[in-house]
């Protein structure tokens, strides 16, 4: 009886389709804000044809991604941005203060380095100028998913020089006189800041608390002399304490 039973259950187990075994990674929910309704349908389209990418919302005005936001609840949410928006970046703010777990990519219009460093400031995970390829769109959205801070290639060098809070004056040997005085766990909580972690994140690469990250980040910052979170970012990456994510 018990024999008889036994093989029942392994009959099933070996007949279970392949499928129902092979667990399958989660998609990445992706909502558009883009003003010029070609583009926005290009992007959605664009997206919509990779695996594990779904798009579940998308509006033509900032006014409008507020309740977008809260109706799809996406995990990224793409935003084209150009010079007409520097007066309404602190709804940049509102809205990553509606999810905790949402990432904002933005799709730059111009050049505009100064408009960029602000919205860094305030947040966001990345700038993708918007004359990129296809492909490195969709790479972006998935580094940036996946917590990387995202700064494109062709913009990279020119973002370091206008948001480095010291710029070509800066004297070469206080700064190393800074860099030596980190502990060897303050530069790995760099590297991993460098890489786009979150506190959370970090605390769990490095088997610490949260707390602990924040008083090594307040460590950090006196040491090195930055104000806050992104002026570190820049003079790590200045400064070859982080890998510029690429």
């Amino acid at each position: 009886m018990v024999c008889a039973m036994m093989t029942n259950t392994l009959i099933q187990i070996q007949t279970m389709p392949t499928h129902a075994l092979v667990k399958t990674a989660p998609r990445i929910r992706i909502a558009v804000v883009e003003g010029q309704e070609l583009f926005r349908e290009g992007i959605c389209l664009l997206l919509e044809r990779e695996d594990g990418y779904d798009v579940v919302g998308r509006c033509s005005s900032w006014e409008e991604a507020v309740a977008l936001v809260e109706q799809a609840r996406p995990d990224v949410l793409l935003m084209g941005i150009g010079p007409e928006d520097g007066g309404r970046l602190d709804r940049l703010s509102q809205l990553l203060a509606l999810s905790e777990e949402m990432k904002i990519l933005l799709i730059a219009r111009s050049p505009d380095t100064e408009l960029h460093c602000q919205a860094m400031r305030l947040g966001v995970s990345g700038v993708l100028v918007q004359d990129s390829s296809p492909e490195l769109l969709v790479k972006a959205v998935g580094r940036v998913h996946e917590g990387e801070t995202w700064l494109d290639r062709s913009t990279t060098a020119s973002l370091l020089r206008e948001l480095s809070p010291r710029g070509k004056n800066a004297r070469r040997d206080p700064e190393e006189q800074k860099i030596k005085s980190l502990t060897d766990r303050e530069r790995e909580v760099i590297q991993l800041l460098g890489k786009g972690y979150k506190n959370k994140q970090i605390a769990a690469a490095l088997f610490i608390s949260d707390i602990t990250v924040h008083h090594h980040l307040t460590s950090i910052y006196a040491k090195l002399g930055v104000g806050d979170r992104f002026d570190l970012l820049i003079y790590a990456y200045r400064r070859g304490l982080a890998a510029i994510p690429r």
